[in-house]
């Protein structure tokens, strides 16, 4: 894509990460609704299945993309002064990517003692 289509782009990744967002929240409902874990244990377990996993990191890894398109577009948007642009974006990256350590890593322990 050019310079010009980043709108674009920026348009189509939180329309595909709302679109998975919507899906993922679905299935939990009606996993939630129909069989509830009811202990730690079966809630590590649960965690423990691939699927499962794989499927809870794509979620905050959708969280994660959805929220810094948005909050990147707003402050482009809104915060002119350079500097504070590039700090409230820098603090905000550094927030994000630790988050996902952080949900990776708890998802990562789950599957293990399970």
């Amino acid at each position: 894509m050019s310079r010009q289509a980043t709108g674009l782009r920026a348009w189509v990744l939180q329309r595909i990460s709302a679109i998975y967002l919507g899906i993922y929240f679905i299935y939990i409902i009606g996993h939630f609704l129909f069989d509830p874990p009811t202990s730690y244990q079966a809630w590590s377990g649960w965690l423990a299945d691939p699927f499962v996993a794989v499927a809870m990191l794509l979620f905050f890894a959708a969280v994660l993309l959805h929220a810094w398109v948005g909050v990147r577009d707003v402050v482009i948007d809104y915060v002119h002064p350079i500097m504070v642009r590039v700090t409230l974006l820098t603090l905000t990256g550094l927030c994000l990517i630790g988050s996902g350590l952080w949900v990776m890593r708890t998802i990562y322990l789950a599957g293990a003692s399970a």
